[in-house]
């Protein structure tokens, strides 16, 4: 069976775009260095190769235009009417001639070039004969440049028709415009026409799938058409027309019998007259539409009498095809998209009369004698007058029936739902389908095990009053307490818890004032200088004395504390080969200010920095052990931040090189030097 795709018919690429398709391939597919010193005939060779190259290149790509395209004396006339119908089947093959005209000159002025080629006597020569071959090949496809646009046009129109098979089994619906047949095929298949209540909605032929009696069949719904003259039809009827000229199909014939259409009974029975020479050979069925607005039987006389005129011409059909004449079924059908009444009668009717016909057909075909003797029909006869029904296991009739009764019976969770309350209400109860040996057992509360034991072992059945009992307590004892103030008194104690007593308030006493003066003296606060401690109370001879109390030795602690005064200024001693700098600091709280300008004033030209403590110097209370301990811990701690303090400040604005030597601009290369390592 033919199949007709015309959507793989190949992109038409406008005149420009063509030549520069064939002329960039050209110069990536041949060679394209060359020089004045090369011998002559490599000279020649090389642009021979060029026009060859391009010449062929333009003969496969009309050659591709040419072959992809239908014939129209090719394809089934169906198609042929189609595109004589939708594009003019002279222009259509004039365009085609014209590539074939252009194809045959490209090949005709490449051979000629060729020859001059082989005759060139210098690279000068030969690059302009190639030049002048190449410019008279895209010369010829500039002429054929509306041509081109042309086909391509058709070819994304052709792109856009149904797939119609005309050998299938067909369903063609036509009449009047507006008289439902759109309604009826989306009815009948999964086509989605649209459909609109004024005329000439559907512009063009629309195809759909409907199944019967397991066999796949066609349904075409065909534009509307008018009564008037052959000549005067526009391209849309045209389209309705050729489909029933060339496919071998069930026609069904719409009247719009309540007139809503807009086109009376009268009218369309005319247009069903001046058409009636399509339907010939093929099974035709009026089908009166819209039964819901005018029903048949309520028709006029007038109008009853045009209907079945054309109910006898249909007829004609059936005695055309061997039927017997007063079979009248099928022939005359109502029905009513709206209310769906009688669409699937109409439907069986067209297919089973359409199958009947093409059953017909293959029977007094040539080829049904060939296959008649592989053929036999085996027909039983009965060997005795006794009755032999079949025999069905009387277990398997019960099982049947058990299962058809639970099947009416059963209940889903969804019915229970609705019948008690709804969502939200009803609660499914997740125990009735449990299997137990006692069906009573469901609804028996389940123990609930805690480490092994049962936790209703132990509860109490009378813990609610003694709660209410201990609370009553509780009450009571709260209220005594409230009534009784209690307070230690001092005649109560002896001498000794007396004084331990005293002793201890005493101590809450001074923790709570020294809890108070550290919050005052915050070390966000400003520092106390020395002059506003009048009464002297923190000096170093205190701090001695304490530490000294403590067994401890005072004078590191001391120096420390003498080191870390505000009050005094760090000098470099005037003899600079003193050993220890801690000489040269004193404190000046007691010297005239005159004396410390006039010193200030002598040791200006030989101050420098202060001397630092080394890093490695060891600090009381820092937790080292010794100095060597310290340098250690200090080099760590840089080691583990260094990474950290790199990327730290790293983002988008941040002059950062991420890798000072990338893999990928310095792994391969070679250095000056040796080149024996590649």
């Amino acid at each position: 069976m033919v199949q007709y795709n015309f959507k793989k018919i190949t992109v038409v690429p406008n005149g420009k775009d063509f030549i520069d398709i064939i002329l960039s391939r050209t110069q990536r597919q041949t060679p394209t260095v060359v020089h004045k010193g090369y011998a002559i005939s490599r000279l020649r060779q090389f642009y021979m190769r060029k026009v060859k190259y391009t010449q062929q290149n333009f003969h496969e790509k009309l050659s591709t235009i040419i072959d992809e395209f239908p014939r129209l004396a090719d394809i089934h006339p169906f198609y042929g009417d189609l595109l004589h119908v939708l594009y003019n089947k002279d222009h259509y093959k004039l365009a085609l001639g014209q590539i074939n005209t252009a194809r045959n000159l490209i090949s005709k002025i490449a051979k000629d070039y060729v020859k001059l080629l082989k005759y060139g006597d210098s690279l000068y020569r030969c690059k302009s004969l190639k030049v002048a071959a190449l410019g008279r090949m895209c010369t010829v496809i500039k002429r054929i440049v509306p041509s081109l646009a042309y086909l391509e046009q058709i070819r994304q129109h052709m792109a856009r028709l149904p797939s119609i098979d005309p050998n299938t089994r067909t369903i063609l619906i036509c009449g009047y415009p507006n008289v439902g047949k759109s309604s009826f095929m989306n009815m009948i298949t999964r086509a989605d026409v649209d459909v609109q209540p004024y005329a000439f909605t559907t512009k063009s032929l629309f195809v759909g799938h409907a199944d019967y009696k397991y066999l796949r069949y066609q349904v075409i719904d065909t534009p509307g058409i008018l009564d008037r003259p052959f000549e005067d039809r526009n391209i849309i009827e045209m389209c309705s027309i050729t489909a029933l000229a060339h496919l071998r199909a069930a026609v069904l014939f719409f009247l719009d019998i309540s007139g809503s259409c807009g086109y009376s009974i009268a009218q369309q029975a005319a247009l069903f007259h001046s058409i009636k020479s399509l339907f010939m050979n093929k099974p035709l069925i009026i089908v009166c539409n819209k039964t819901d607005l005018q029903p048949l039987d309520r028709l006029s006389e007038e109008d009853m009498k045009l209907v079945m005129e054309m109910k006898a011409e249909a007829m004609k059909t059936v005695m055309g095809q061997g039927g017997e004449p007063s079979n009248e079924e099928g022939v005359l059908l109502t029905m009513s998209t709206l209310t769906e009444d009688g669409v699937i009668a109409v439907k069986n009717a067209a297919c089973e009369r359409l199958l009947n016909q093409r059953v017909e057909l293959k029977m007094k075909s040539k080829k049904i004698n060939d296959c008649l003797n592989r053929f036999h029909v085996a027909i039983p006869k009965p060997r005795d007058r006794k009755e032999r029904p079949p025999c069905i296991p009387k277990a398997v009739l019960e099982a049947k029936a058990k299962q058809a009764a639970e099947q009416e019976k059963r209940k889903t969770e969804k019915d229970l739902e609705d019948e008690n309350g709804g969502a939200g209400v009803y609660s499914a109860n997740l125990r009735k389908n449990y299997i137990l040996a006692n069906d009573e057992w469901k609804e028996d509360i389940l123990p609930e095990i805690l480490d092994g034991h049962n936790v209703y072992d132990f509860i109490d059945p009378d813990i609610l009053l003694r709660l209410e009992e201990l609370e009553r307590e509780e009450g009571l004892r709260q209220a005594e307490e409230e009534d009784t103030e209690f307070q230690m008194d001092g005649n109560e104690l002896s001498p000794e818890e007396q004084e331990a007593l005293a002793a201890i308030r005493k101590k809450k006493s001074l923790l709570i004032q020294q809890h108070r003066i550290k919050k005052s003296t915050a070390e966000s606060r400003p520092t106390v200088p020395r002059k506003f401690d009048k009464d002297r109370e923190f000096t170093t001879q205190r701090m001695g004395r304490q530490l000294s109390h403590m067994g401890l030795d005072p004078s590191l602690a001391i120096n420390r504390v003498r080191s870390r005064s505000r009050g005094r200024k760090r000098e470099r001693s005037l003899d600079r080969g003193d050993n220890d700098g801690s000489e040269a600091m004193d404190m000046d709280v007691d010297r005239p200010n005159k004396m410390l300008r006039v010193r200030s004033r002598s040791l200006s030209m030989s101050r420098s920095r202060s001397r630092s403590r080394p890093p490695s110097e060891l600090v009381p209370g820092e937790g080292f052990k010794d100095s060597a301990q310290k340098v250690k811990a200090h080099k760590l701690a840089k080691k583990s931040v260094k990474k950290r303090n790199k990327d730290a400040r790293r983002g988008e604005a941040d002059r950062v090189i991420p890798t000072l030597k990338p893999k990928h601009l310095f792994s391969g290369k070679r250095s000056i030097g040796k080149t024996q390592r590649r």
